[in-house]
């Protein structure tokens, strides 16, 4: 039995949620998102929505946890927003902005500039003394998500001196070098 699926989700001020057959629309002050789903009853009663399956199935236990928890996300999203910090850790990495526009110098020949969805908003901190951070906010968390994977893919902490792009509290594995 799916203990995720059974928790209902309370629906938070300013936020309208519409099913119409196998799409159900979250509307916020953030923003808007739509999901599709499949063989599972969604219902919103008083605020709040409560997913049912038919049967016990692998298949439709599996959806019944995974549909509500996109659905929570996505309610989250459209009322708060969801954000992501990397933190850029090595010598001469830098992180600059200009618009949606990201421009990073992660000791390569030349600087890394990718251009950013406009969904995602994207702020680069550099503070002295302390590694650059690069904050990506947006309503969509598969997005923000996505963003922040391909940033950090771009240069994968090392573990031996922890360079590279790591998200913020992100602990890295480290190894001991060869000993002399």
């Amino acid at each position: 039995m799916s203990r995720i699926g059974n928790n209902p989700i309370t629906i938070p001020e300013g936020v309208t949620v519409e099913v119409k057959d196998n799409l159900i629309t979250a509307k916020g002050k953030l923003g808007e998102l739509t999901q599709e789903f499949s063989e599972i009853d969604v219902k919103i009663e008083d605020g709040t929505i409560t997913l049912e399956r038919a049967s016990d199935k692998k298949d439709l236990r599996a959806k019944h946890g995974l549909y509500r928890a996109l659905i929570a996300n996505m309610i989250e999203g459209v009322s708060k927003g969801w954000t992501k910090e990397l933190e850029l850790v090595g010598v001469g990495y830098r992180a600059s902005n200009q618009g949606q526009k990201l421009d990073l110098a992660l000791g390569f020949s030349h600087n890394i500039i990718l251009d950013i969805a406009p969904e995602v908003k994207v702020e680069t901190v550099t503070e002295k003394g302390k590694n650059p951070i690069v904050k990506l906010t947006s309503f969509d968390k598969q997005l923000v998500g996505q963003v922040a994977a391909k940033i950090r893919g771009f240069r994968k902490p090392e573990p031996y001196k922890g360079k590279g792009v790591k998200f913020v509290g992100e602990e890295i594995r480290r190894k001991a070098g060869k000993s002399a």
